[in-house]
């Protein structure tokens, strides 16, 4: 398999966790999305959307969107159960991570590192209290003391860890949430997991928001 990304993204990293806990092999190949190496033909034919990441399989088909790429490398794995139920709440979980942490949370701390805060600062400021808000949705459903979101540790927790763990860097406190902090750690404490996100390269000024 070959995984199109880029070692800035949050969304890249959840694809990263899951094959190196799978311990499945895998090419990588960066692609630059601030320099605009995901709009060229070549990169549309693997994505329409002209994102990443990409997964491409020995079959040569390609998977795009990083949560289409985790449930397809999860199934009939411990991280994505058989049983309709919890596999619902999977669900639940990845569809708030993509509407409220990626959309939200995410996009404030894209501005705040790029810079684009102090020129949208209308825009950063609405993204950030939206994130915000979604923290502590996060940490109410925890706050029932289960270990991870979904009850057993699943592709849910690495969806929402991408960037929920580095919320401070868009002016975000996980400091005052509790169960936010302690499910972070667990996650850290699962079997084979490494945090490999890199800082946005300088030249991410450049990218158009």
């Amino acid at each position: 398999m070959i995984l199109y990304d880029h070692p800035a993204s949050g969304n890249c990293m959840k694809a990263r966790i899951l094959l190196r806990q799978l311990e499945l092999p895998y090419e990588r190949v960066t692609v630059d999305l601030f320099t605009g190496e995901t709009r060229t033909t070549e990169h549309f034919a693997r994505n329409p959307d002209g994102r990443v990441p990409v997964l491409e399989l020995d079959t040569g088909e390609t998977i795009a969107e990083s949560g289409a790429i985790l449930t397809y490398l999860a199934i009939g794995s411990p991280y994505l159960s058989d049983d309709p139920m919890a596999r619902t709440r999977v669900a639940q979980w990845m569809l708030f991570e993509q509407n409220r942490i990626e959309a939200e949370l995410a996009y404030a701390r894209f501005l705040s590192l790029s810079g684009r805060s102090e020129q949208l600062p209308e825009v950063f400021a609405n993204r950030l209290e939206r994130g915000k808000d979604a923290l502590g949705a996060l940490d109410r459903g925890l706050s029932d003391g289960r270990d991870f979101v979904a009850g057993d540790y699943s592709i849910a927790d690495i969806a929402l860890y991408a960037y929920v763990h580095c919320a401070s860097d868009a002016g975000a406190e996980l400091g005052e949430h509790d169960h936010i902090t302690a499910w972070l750690a667990r996650v850290e404490n699962t079997p084979r997991f490494e945090n490999d996100l890199e800082p946005l390269p300088e030249h991410a000024l450049k990218r158009p928001v």
